[in-house]
């Protein structure tokens, strides 16, 4: 299976869940991706879950804040970049225009982290190892894929991430429109697209998706479970794909990959 032992500077690690019910998540995602769920003791008096395939670390979760749903921020699931030093980087995304939505923290031994925006407005965690290094099983069925950034102005999203995390871009033209990947030296490791018309009035944000053997059976079951398909499974040049919302409201996609000869 591939499994993750360290991540390089740049290249998205890790994702987690804000939820408005937890035990409502578990359900949901052991019945979708088989996943089981370990809630771990924090410093902050709320627990921490940490989802697992197979024994390895893929996702994890834990209560909306309470002053974002407040403020109407519904459930999400967030990405997080692996940096070598979060302050410096902060420092970066400052220079290159981004702002600092949440400090940079210490999370126990398990690493430091911080929330920033891009100048396009799109959140991502930054995420500074120190005994979590992030997901243990990528690009495996029921595992994190892809992280995919939507937004309305893909030319400063571009800038900024050159300036501030040292991606370089590569443009594609698919049938959807263009298409931009994101590299970390030869590796690519994200990517990014303009939103469309009919998204309407949609924050910019950045989508994860996780891989699944048969789209078409997972995208019923995302129904059976109680969660809703914003667009049933559809053909790109990636593969097949879904775009779903929990039953809390988080959105995430799945996608069963083309593979050789396909």
């Amino acid at each position: 299976m591939p499994e993750r032992t360290e991540y390089k500077h740049g290249v998205p690690s890790w994702v987690d869940l804000g939820t408005t019910d937890v035990d409502g998540a578990k359900v949901f995602y052991a019945g979708l991706f088989d996943w089981t769920s370990e809630d771990l003791p924090t410093d902050m008096g709320v627990a921490y879950t940490m989802f697992s395939k197979n024994g390895k670390a893929v996702a994890g979760g834990g209560p909306l804040p309470a002053d974002m749903a407040a403020q109407g921020v519904p459930p999400m699931w967030n990405s997080y970049i692996n940096v070598d030093n979060v302050d410096e980087t902060i420092a970066k995304v400052e220079a290159a225009g981004g702002g600092v939505s949440m400090p940079a923290m210490d999370v126990m031994t398990s690493g430091r982290m911080a929330f920033v925006t891009d100048p396009t407005g799109a959140a991502i965690g930054l995420w500074q190892a120190g005994d979590h290094m992030g997901a243990e099983l990528v690009n495996e069925s029921g595992a994190l894929t892809w992280n995919e950034l939507m937004t309305d102005d893909a030319a400063a999203a571009q800038q900024f991430f050159a300036d501030a995390i040292g991606w370089e871009a590569q443009i594609d033209e698919i049938p959807q429109g263009t298409y931009i990947y994101f590299k970390v030296g030869e590796d690519v490791i994200a990517g990014m697209m303009e939103k469309t018309p009919d998204m309407g009035s949609m924050p910019n944000y950045w989508n994860i998706y996780f891989a699944v053997d048969d789209c078409e059976s997972n995208a019923a079951k995302i129904t059976e479970l109680g969660g809703t398909l914003i667009a049933q499974p559809f053909d790109t040049p990636f593969g097949k794909m879904a775009v779903a919302q929990d039953p809390q409201g988080a959105m995430f996609s799945i996608i069963q990959t083309n593979q050789p000869g396909e």
